[in-house]
């Protein structure tokens, strides 16, 4: 009996981290920039994800760092912030593992992190393109419709939005949203004083990006 129990021990922890309970986390990242930045950005969309999608998510959001083992707890893990992002080696491998064994993580440029961003990507898989999404990628009507593809939230330098991703197998592992904002969408309404059509937008790409990232 006791043979069996640890046999089915070892199966739980080594099957697939889709599994897990529905726990989202905020990734706790060195090299200066405001990991914390839209702190009621995550809790917002969660909320919206289980009135409107059919979720179960925990509402409160936990705090993860790249190279804690904790973070494959979480099938969906968010990142965000305006500025310096630095992992070091230990963070890359565990990012790593964590990513090619079922994880997915979205990075949203809140303005100031691509130029930081990008180099870590290179670090992560270095034999691996960072590819624009089309505007037809099942990401963009897994539960609402864009057929234009990422939506524009914020201007800043009057870009055109841009979703960003690597793959593995076929898998999109890792999503980037830049130029768009998507997070400072998610805020409470009196954060930035967006209208609420703009707001609706931002939270309906929101649950689109966790439905895909937990149905596949």
């Amino acid at each position: 009996m006791k043979y069996a129990k640890t046999l089915l021990l070892i199966a739980a922890l080594c099957s697939s981290i889709s599994l897990f309970s529905q726990e989202l986390a905020v990734l706790k990242y060195n090299g200066g920039g405001d990991w914390y930045s839209n702190p009621t950005a995550l809790p917002n969309l969660i909320k919206f994800c289980n009135e409107n999608i059919q979720t179960n998510i925990i509402t409160k959001p936990e705090t993860v760092e790249p190279g804690s083992s904790d973070i494959f707890r979480f099938p969906f893990v968010h990142m965000t912030g305006h500025g310096n992002v630095i992992f070091n080696d230990s963070e890359i491998e565990n990012l790593r593992n964590y990513l090619l064994s079922g994880g997915f993580l979205h990075i949203d440029d809140n303005y100031g992190m691509d130029k930081f961003i990008r180099k870590e990507f290179r670090k992560m898989f270095p034999d691996k393109e960072l590819k624009e999404l089309p505007a037809d990628h099942p990401i963009f009507s897994a539960a609402y419709s864009f057929p234009n593809g990422l939506p524009k939230i914020h201007e800043h330098d009057k870009l055109r939005p841009q979703a960003f991703g690597i793959f593995d197998a076929g898998r999109l592992i890792l999503l980037y949203t830049y130029e768009s904002d998507l997070g400072d969408g998610w805020e409470s309404p009196a954060v930035h004083n967006d209208p609420e059509e703009v707001r609706e937008k931002a939270l309906k790409m929101g649950a689109n990006i966790i439905k895909y990232a937990f149905e596949n």
